[in-house]
Parts: structure tokens; sequence; C-alpha cells
């Protein structure tokens, strides 16, 4: 099994630190709004990870994190904490707002049917780990302290931006922002202090009186709270310890928390925090008419759409119209291009997937469970799919085989249904039935009947384009035309 390694630039045969086991840490959602599609394309890719991992006989130890507390709007440790941001948005409790979001988040991945970790640990429940590595770091003389927290010296470290390969670029990470107290632009925060000290909200009718802080605990540095990267170095080692097998996350990690959380956990245990660091590509938007204003998907833009959003969507259809777009066609336009490409959305491209996807359900229901194919070709098969999804995860590959083998006629239920446990379609939840074929497609039959009756040979032949041109293959009886899946 090989995988690209983030920290390397390469691909690597994958082995895990222990054998037949591995570790992953999926750095999880900020509560605070709900995730948007692009959000969810980490967790898709993720979940193939695991998937390809499982079907290769390991146990997976999985664990995404919630973000609760400590994320501010700006990667340069200013600004304000996004829970308290989102609080004061909607007039509860950040506590409240974390409660409903983490939940929301938890459906959506279960629309995407993505296998749920082992743990869903929170930051605001491992507030002492946290504090805990900060006073090694504090210790071996890697932090100093300003008017509003405790902050790494990254001028201590050698190698500090590795992973981004910071020493190969113009930009250093957080260039963007101002020094303020910090000592080198690159060093960020542990520990900020809450400000007023000690304050906390007061309730009116369903809004906040005061925009202070409400999520605050006591330190060695006073009340305040942790930084958003110290929380994912605590939690990792406390669930998978250090190092362990595969960090995940998307693109825009690498620069910021990802460095960030290899610089302190690095330089608190002298050992490193993951073998493997995996991350997938953005999905972005653009513009039908400029193609040159590609997007990617952001909150703090407002150019985003949510899984709820598309579930909403009203769907044209091949088999129906006025339908509203599955959930599982998301998944499916995702397993289309291989995770570290790009992606860009539109409604017309999801509407294939979504055609493409109910044309994959309405063949799956009607393959036998034996099909007239040797041994040997059911072995070539299996041969062919593990080899495709073991070179880096190479799902468009591993799709285009099973379609091939569908269409050929090679390929038993049982096998497929094996082949899902990647796709992760739920094709074992489909129910063999007689084909519906569309009334649409009925009506162009008759008519398709009478011009053949009447040897209207140049109509009969639009209409079979047009009833193909559906998704659909005719065959010609002697009485009637006959439809069937293309």
């Amino acid at each position: 099994m090989f995988l690209f390694n983030t920290l390397t630039r390469k691909i690597e045969e994958f082995k895990p630190i222990k054998k037949g086991r591995v570790g992953i840490y999926a750095c999880g959602p900020t509560v605070y709004n709900y995730a948007h599609i692009g959000n969810l394309r980490s967790y898709v890719f993720e979940d193939v990870l695991k998937r390809v991992l499982l079907y290769n006989g390991y146990k997976v130890k999985h664990i995404i994190n919630i973000t609760d507390v400590g994320h501010l709007t700006s990667d340069g440790d200013v600004g304000e904490d996004k829970m308290e941001k989102g609080a004061q948005r909607e007039g509860k409790t950040a506590w409240e707002v974390a409660e409903f979001y983490a939940k929301a988040f938890k459906n959506d991945l279960n629309g995407l049917n993505i296998l749920e970790p082992d743990k869903w640990p929170k930051a605001t429940d491992h507030i002492k780990q946290q504090i805990k590595l900060i006073k090694i770091l504090e210790k071996k003389g890697l932090t100093y302290k300003t008017n509003d927290g405790i902050y790494f010296d990254t001028s201590k470290l050698i190698d500090y931006g590795k992973l981004a390969q910071l020493e190969k670029q113009e930009l250093k990470a957080g260039a963007r922002v101002e020094l303020g107290e910090k000592k080198n632009i690159t060093d960020f925060a542990l520990w900020k202090s809450s400000a007023p000290k000690g304050a906390r909200p007061e309730r009116g009718e369903g809004s906040l009186k005061k925009q202070k802080r409400q999520m605050e605990w006591k330190s060695p540095w006073g009340i305040g709270f942790p930084g958003w990267h110290i929380e994912c170095s605590a939690m990792a080692e406390k669930y998978l310890g250090q190092p362990f097998d595969i960090h995940c996350g998307g693109i825009d990690h690498i620069p910021v928390h990802h460095t960030n959380e290899i610089a302190q956990s690095e330089a608190a245990y002298g050992k490193p925090l993951a073998n493997y660091w995996m991350h997938g590509e953005f999905l972005i938007m653009s513009s039908p008419q400029d193609d040159s204003s590609a997007k990617k998907m952001s909150k703090s833009t407002g150019n985003f759409i949510t899984l709820e959003t598309l579930s909403r969507h009203e769907a044209g259809s091949r088999l129906a119209v006025g339908k509203n777009f599955n959930p599982l066609a998301y998944r499916y336009l995702l397993l289309q291009t291989h995770y570290r490409k790009q992606l860009s959305f539109s409604f017309e491209a999801l509407q294939a997937a979504q055609n493409g996807l109910e044309h994959f359900y309405q063949l799956a229901s009607v393959i036998p469970s034996e099909a007239a194919l040797s041994v040997a070709d059911e072995e070539s098969l299996s041969k062919q799919f593990l080899s495709a999804i073991n070179n880096d995860l190479d799902i468009p590959a591993a799709l285009a085989l099973t379609w091939q083998a569908i269409h050929d006629k090679k390929i038993t239920r049982k096998q497929l249904l094996k082949f899902d446990e990647i796709f992760g379609l739920g094709l074992a939840k489909l129910k063999k039935e007689k084909i519906e074929i569309p009334e649409k497609i009925q009506k162009l039959a008759k008519q398709r009947d009478l011009a053949r009756e009447q040897k209207n040979w140049a109509e009969s032949d639009r209409l079979r384009k047009e009833i193909e041109a559906a998704g659909f293959a005719v065959e010609d009886a002697k009485a009637e035309t006959k439809i069937k899946l293309n």
C-alpha cells in the first residue's frame, strides 16, 4: 500500500508502527457554524483512507477532534475566538453553539455515509492536558510571555516549517499579520489571556447583554483559554501516543496549523508527531461565465454551500423530475476526482453525479449473485481493484474499473458489494427489484413502435437516439421496442 506523504512530498510504502494496527488523527471542525461541502470533501477523503486500510486488513483507531474553543478568526493569533463570535451572532452561549453545530456536523457525516471515528474528543474537555503540554514547553525554555498570552518561540527550532517547506517560500507563515509583541512573525499562541480578565456574560432575554468572554479557565499564566494548535497536539498524544501513524486534514492546514502542531509536539517530546501526513485538496467554486473567478469554498467570505442546502435543492433526473439531490450524489461526485487534485463544484456536475449514481444503483440492483465468469477472471478483477486503491487511494481508477466490469457483465453482486466497502455508496441497502422505466421513456418507445410499423425508419432512428441519450439501451423485438438500462 502506497500513500503520498506531505512531509516528504513523495509517495511512500505505508508501514505502520504496530503490525496490523493504524492510528489516524483527523483535524475536526470548529463548531461555530455549519460545515460547508468544501470542508466535507476532506472527511470523505479521510473516510476512503480508513476504508482502504480496513479493506487491507488493518485494525484502525480513528480520532476526530471537536474544536470548541481557541480558534481565532486570524491565523496570526489576533481577532475574535470563532466560538465567541458565533455566540454573539446567534444570541446563545458558546457552549450551546458548540453543541448545536457539532450535532449538525455529525449529521452531515452520516448523510455522506462516513464511518464514525472511535472517539470525538472536545478541546474544552482536555484543558488539563493542554496546560500540561505548555508547561513542558515552558520548562524547556521554548515560550515567552506577552500582554495577551504565552507564545511559542519558533526561532529556537532549526527545522520549523519543514512540513510546509517555508524556507523555500517567499512568504512565511503568518506574514500577512502584524508582529505586535511577538518576537518572530511565525511565533504562535499557546495560551491566550481573557480580556477583560475573569469576565463572564450576562444572559438577557434570548441574547447576551455584554460581549465578554465565556470560555475561560484558570492556569499558571492567569485566566484564559488555549490556542487552537495546542489542543490537537495534546489530544493526539493522549489517544494515539507519539508518534502515531497518519495525521490528516485539508491542505489549508499545512502552512500554519499542522506546522505548529509539529513544532510544539516534537519540541516537547523529542520525537515525531506522526509518520505520515496526508492532505485533501480544495473544492473550488467558479462562475459559469468566468473560470478565472474560481475561489476555494470559505465561510469567512460567504462563498460556501452546506450539505443541507444541496439536499434541499431540487434536482432534475433522468429517472424522475422534481427530486431533491441525494447527499450520496455529492460523495459520488467526489469519488470521481483524486483527493490531491482540486475539484471545481457546480450544480451541473452534481446533477451528472446524481444521474450517474442512480444509473449505478439500477444496474447494481439487477446484477446476479453468480456471474458467468471464471475464478481467474474474478481474481484478476479483485487484484486490479486492490492495486488501484492501494496506489495512493486512486478511487477514480477503481470506480472506472468497476463500471467497466458491470458493462462487460464480468462482476458478481458479492464482488460489487465488496468494492462498495471502499466507495461507501450504500449498495448493500439496495433491494433487487424490477427496473421501472420512466413514463417519458415508455411513451418514446411506443412512438418508435408506431414509426417502425409505418416503416418510418428515419423517425425510428431519431427516437432510438433520444432514448439512448437518456441512458437506456434499445432492443428490437418482433412486436415492440424493449428498453433496458445501458
